[in-house]
Order: structure tokens, then C-alpha cells, then sequence
């Protein structure tokens, strides 16, 4: 029995539009359910949201068969951290600051079994190999992990077209927060220079054999990131999605006592 199939890796293959959301709560059971809007895939933030490898997990488990592909964001490219998450069953994870051709190399590395890479060799104890019950797991689930790189800051950005030559990258989110933090522009992705970047950094990746992806939380926003070439694109944040809508029904309330 081989490792599952990773449908989302396949989509981006394909040339598919999809459609996500970031989940920051950081608990299984609002993300079951944001799961049942179908958005395409989810984010488990592990950059910005309080998860850690159990939380992340039961998260992993209640999306298990859901139309939601999970997507994993790690604080940091840390060869241990990616081992554990793909044993606890993760097959897409974003790493966030990627600057060079060598750094995605690395992360290259770190998601695959040997000879390709140096995962360890543990799957009998993973929850990924339904722990040991599949029995080619190893074998073949090297082909099935997909890697998503965030390039978010100036250096990152003149690296592109050599991170995006590395083998074993599906695809290049670009971060635009931190990448106008980077340029002098701190909270103001909308400047002139923040969005030719990005529109620049889009259109290359657009143009290569990897899918290019970014987070914008206003609907006229994401539909000119489409237009510049995203292909795997997250239009709301959860956390943000539950607090506009608390604040909206209290104003529509308040002094009416």
C-alpha cells in the first residue's frame, strides 16, 4: 500500500485555481467548522497562531476526508520541526523567510527519505504511515509531499528566479506584510513599490513550473493578485472573520438599551 495520494499537490499540477483560508485558532473544532464552507485548502498557522505538534495534529485529524486540504505553516524551516509534522500526517507545508536558492534546497532535503533528502526513517511510529499499516509508505511518499516556499523580503525577492530553479519546490508563496515591512513600507502593502514587487514576483513564478500563491483579505485585492498570476490563493483569516463579525453585530446593537 503507497502513501496517499496529496490531491492539492496534484491541482497546482494542473494549473488549478484554489481557493483557501487561514486558520489561526488553533483548535480542532473551529477548524472542523470552517472546514464545511469547502474552501480548497486551510492554513494551520504555526508562525503566528499558538499551535504546537499536538494541536497541529488534531487538526490534521479532523480534516482527514474533508473537501479542505490541510496546509501547514511552520515558524521556521527546522529540519526536526518538518520531520515531525510529516510523521504526524501533514503532506503540504509552507515555510515561511526563504532567501536563497540553498536555503530551499535544505528544505528540499528535509522533506524527503534518503538518498534524495534526510528524513528520518521512523514511519513505523508515524501517524502518516497509519503507524506502520502502510507498508510502502516510505517508498513512495517522498513524491506526494509538496513544498510551498514564502519569499517575503527584499533578499528573497532578488533570489526568485534561482529559488525557483530548485527541484523539488511546488510552488512560491510571496508574503506581503513582511515584504513591505522589508522595503520600508511597514503596514502599507498597497504602496506603489510594495505592489510592483509583488506583481513582478507573481508574474515570475506565474511564468515558471512552480504555482505561485498569496494571502489578501479583500475580495478586490485577491482578484488583481489573480490577475497578476496567483494560483493558490487565501482569501480570509478565521480569527479575522469571527472578530469583524462580532464587532459588526455589537455596533448594530449598541445604544439600543
Amino acid at each position: 500500500m503507497p502513501a496517499s495520494v496529496n490531491p492539492f499537490k496534484q491541482r497546482l499540477k494542473n494549473g488549478e485555481l484554489v481557493i483557501g483560508c487561514w486558520a489561526g485558532f488553533a483548535d480542532a473544532y473551529p477548524l472542523e467548522m470552517l472546514a464545511t464552507a469547502e474552501f480548497d485548502w486551510l492554513v494551520i498557522d504555526g508562525e503566528h497562531a499558538p499551535n504546537d505538534l499536538p494541536t497541529i495534529t488534531r487538526q490534521l485529524q479532523v480534516l482527514e476526508g474533508k473537501h479542505s486540504h490541510p496546509v501547514v505553516r511552520l515558524p521556521v524551516g527546522n529540519d526536526w520541526l518538518i520531520k515531525q509534522v510529516l510523521d504526524a500526517g501533514a503532506q503540504t507545508l509552507l515555510i515561511p523567510m526563504v532567501e536563497s536558492a540553498d536555503q530551499a534546497r535544505e528544505l528540499v532535503r528535509a522533506c524527503r527519505y534518503p538518498p534524495e533528502g534526510v528524513r528520518g526513517a521512523g514511519a513505523a511510529l508515524a501517524r502518516a504511515a497509519k503507524f506502520g499499516t502502510v507498508s510502502d509508505y516510505a517508498p513512495t511518499a517522498n513524491a506526494q509531499i509538496c513544498l510551498l516556499l514564502q519569499v517575503e523580503t527584499v533578499k528573497g525577492m532578488a533570489a526568485l528566479e534561482e529559488i525557483l530553479a530548485v527541484e523539488g519546490v511546488d510552488g512560491v508563496f510571496i508574503g506581503p506584510s513582511d515584504l513591505a515591512a522589508d522595503m520600508g513600507h511597514l503596514g502599507q502593502t498597497e504602496h506603489p513599490e510594495v505592489r510592483a514587487a509583488i506583481e513582478a514576483g507573481l508574474g515570475k513564478i506565474a511564468a515558471s513550473d512552480k504555482a505561485a500563491g498569496i494571502l489578501a483579505l479583500a475580495d478586490d485585492t485577491a482578484e488583481l493578485y489573480r490577475s497578476w498570476g496567483a494560483q493558490f490563493l487565501a482569501v480570509a483569516i478565521d480569527v479575522v472573520i469571527f472578530v469583524q463579525a462580532a464587532n459588526a453585530k455589537m455596533a448594530a446593537w449598541r445604544g439600543k438599551g
